[in-house]
């Protein structure tokens, strides 16, 4: 029997690895928006609590004390016992194994924490001097009324033109000299001819099309964390390996946005390349990793959803589906992935900051919050990278399996370790 009527915290969650089958049976609990998981570990009857007290304090810094000195002792013994006994993960380093040992369990004291404090210390990142083989740029732009339907028509309606988005774009030195290149010799051209002199052709209905290649680029962060900038690690290597231009956005964060809002600026800056810019959604690639790489999928849903030009694929690093939570490798990889998973009814969860209470009962499996809930028929190819020792394997393993069997066409390549 696959599933028990045992309570939730003496029985398994199952696997996608287990079998086929139990592939095939855990699907179904994706088919259906509004039918929860009966394994799902967000209950939507639980709010969220606020953070009690100050963080300066004598006893937040008798707790932080404390939470240091048995954080050093942590990593001082999974220190000796890499060395002694080997890495808890085959193909780790030692600098893998710390940075486990210090996430490790790290959702417990979240009280001691607020979105200040951790916005900012996210943000030490994004000051790293940048290799000098890449560019980046910051960019702004207007939000302009787009009549969007559906779940977003409400919140394009109050556009005026007004609010900004800010966002980077970034390449790798050599392509931007080569392009540099091609527009100066395009431009003479076009002095000489009297043509558009870009970097277009003309396609089969007469319209300029623009050979160049761009990625949008959605960051991750849990939806209330990080930015462009700190994730520069991943976009300027992207941006050279993809030979490509990447915008990355800077979408509005929870709690302050709450869902839709950043499906509404990730829409916004997609219609601001392909509308604006004048870039052919063929020339489209949309990226994006955790957070992030949900975003990513629930921007294609809502393209396909209302007829608009799709992009010509996506790439999902690592992308969060399911807010529900309810695979077994939350479980089952708690101990090795660095990402923690705090409390339901925390402060700091991340589900309820992005959907918020009444948004929890309402959205929780909504394919725009939840894309493993959703249909994928007709979505572009899409290219999934995961590790097999994240919580967020399992999921990831279904969408796959799910977008596959909708006649998607996918590339999921599953790390070893990672």
């Amino acid at each position: 029997m696959l599933w028990s009527s045992s309570p939730p915290s003496t029985r398994r969650t199952p696997s996608p690895d287990d079998n086929k089958e139990s592939v095939a049976q855990l699907l179904r609990w994706y088919d259906t928006p509004g039918l929860l998981p009966p394994y799902s570990r967000i209950d939507p009857r639980v709010k969220q609590r606020e953070r009690q007290g100050s963080l300066i304090s004598l006893k937040t810094v008798w707790k932080l004390g404390a939470l240091l000195a048995s954080k050093s002792t942590e990593m001082a013994t999974d220190f000796i016992s890499h060395h002694i006994f080997g890495p808890k993960r085959p193909t780790w380093g030692i600098e893998m194994t710390i940075v486990s040992s210090f996430m490790r369990g790290m959702a417990r004291h979240s009280s001691l924490a607020n979105l200040v404090t951790l916005r900012a210390l996210m943000q030490i990142g994004g000051m790293a001097p940048l290799p000098s083989d890449a560019l980046v740029t910051p960019v702004t732009f207007r939000v302009k009324k787009r009549n969007l339907p559906g779940i977003l028509q409400e919140f394009d309606e109050v556009e005026d033109g007004h609010r900004e988005l800010s966002g980077e774009w970034v390449v790798g030195r050599k392509l931007w000299m080569r392009l540099q290149s091609e527009w100066k010799a395009k431009r003479e051209l076009e002095r000489m001819r009297g043509s558009t002199g870009r970097d277009e052709e003309l396609s089969h209905d007469g319209i300029r099309r623009s050979r160049e290649r761009v990625i949008l680029f959605l960051h991750g962060g849990a939806y209330y964390l990080c930015s462009a900038a700190t994730h520069r690690l991943l976009t300027i290597p992207l941006s050279k390996h993809a030979n490509a231009r990447v915008f990355a956005l800077d979408y509005r964060l929870a709690p302050e946005t709450r869902f839709p809002g950043p499906l509404h600026d990730a829409v916004s800056a997609y219609f601001r390349l392909i509308d604006d810019l004048k870039i052919p959604p063929e020339n489209v690639i949309v990226a994006g990793d955790s957070a992030g790489g949900g975003l990513t999928l629930a921007l294609l849903m809502y393209l396909r959803d209302h007829q608009f030009p799709l992009p010509s694929s996506a790439i999902l690093l690592s992308p969060w589906v399911d807010l529900t939570m309810s695979c077994e490798s939350w479980e089952s990889n708690a101990e090795f992935d660095v990402c923690p998973a705090p409390d339901p009814s925390d402060h700091l969860n991340p589900v309820y900051c992005y959907l918020g209470d009444l948004g929890v009962e309402k959205y929780l499996t909504h394919p725009y919050a939840s894309p493993l809930f959703g249909r994928f028929e007709g979505l572009p190819p899409l290219l999934i990278q995961s590790g097999e020792a994240e919580v967020l394997r399992d999921e990831i393993t279904l969408l796959a399996h799910k977008a596959t069997s909708h006649g998607v066409n996918v590339t999921h390549e599953l790390y070893e370790d990672a």
